[in-house]
């Protein structure tokens, strides 16, 4: 594929930003590009392979090695690269905390370390919520929006990103909110109403639940849906009831992707007023 094939433009308008690699490890598969981080447009193919059975640290550094080396065997990836990689569980300094939705080796793990090690290369570590949260606010549904923003992956499990006026409050995990003796992401992701047999219509109404927990407790400006259901938004908006409008993510099941590349080469990180800079130089 070409580059103007892939940006849906000739080669002499675009104006590509500093290239990152993002990788998004997921419950049922492993995916990564090279990602544009002005736009958040990919300047490779999207490669995705399933995610090893069982996924322990070494099985999904092997299976991330392999998609870089196709991704690699399209274009050189340069040895200064920025890699992030997102990952389903609380990451603080690049360890892995908790394991809910991942093998129960990766507990303790520094994720960075093992795939760093496989890649041989430096890899940022995020929780994948929060990256896939980065890239929606810093060039897709959430772009300068002020005040509460929270995105909401719903897949394997349900993730969450909580933004205050462009700033990201990391690792919040409001998936696990008790909900009728269960965590809520047990009855109401995506895979948990594939496992239940549940109707759109059925599956909103239980959802709902959750989002008015969600609600109370934050009082969000903005509701933003990420993860697989949110390609199905249309299914099923017209049953949602919320205080906050609610709207798919730009990036879809992407976001995870641009958001992790975005967050190794620092942009992630920084205020709101110092990522607007950033993204709009004068």
């Amino acid at each position: 594929m070409t580059e103007s094939q892939l940006n849906g433009r000739s080669r002499s308008r675009v104006v590509h930003g500093p290239p990152a690699l993002g990788i998004d490890v997921g419950g049922t598969g492993v995916k990564a590009a090279v990602v544009d981080t002005n736009s958040g447009e990919l300047l490779s193919n999207r490669i995705r392979l399933k995610t090893p059975v069982p996924a322990t640290p070494q099985a999904v550094a092997q299976t991330t090695r392999e998609i870089v080396d196709r991704l690699a065997a399209e274009g050189p990836l340069p040895a200064d690269l920025p890699v992030g990689c997102g990952l389903p569980g609380v990451v603080k300094e690049g360890r892995v905390l908790t394991v809910a939705n991942i093998d129960q080796g990766w507990l303790a793990v520094s994720a960075e370390e093992v795939l760093g090690d496989a890649l041989g290369r430096r890899v940022i570590a995020i929780n994948d919520a929060d990256a896939a949260g980065i890239a929606e606010m810093r060039l897709g549904a959430g772009r300068d929006r002020p005040g509460t923003v929270i995105l909401l992956t719903i897949g394997t499990g349900i993730g969450s990103a909580v933004f205050r006026d462009g700033v990201l409050l990391p690792n919040t995990e409001f998936g696990h909110l008790e909900m009728d003796g269960y965590a809520a992401e047990t009855e109401w992701s995506g895979v948990a109403r594939d496992r239940r047999g549940l109707k759109w219509k059925e599956w909103a109404a239980g959802f709902n639940g959750y989002l008015a927990r969600v609600e109370s407790y934050l009082w969000p400006d903005l509701l933003i849906l990420s993860g697989g259901v949110s390609k199905s938004l249309v299914k099923f908006e017209a049953y949602l009831e919320t205080r906050a409008p609610v709207v798919p993510a730009h990036f879809l099941n992407t976001a995870g992707i641009v958001g992790a590349a975005l967050w190794a080469t620092g942009v992630g990180s920084l205020t709101g007023q110092q990522v607007r800079d950033v993204l709009s130089p004068s």
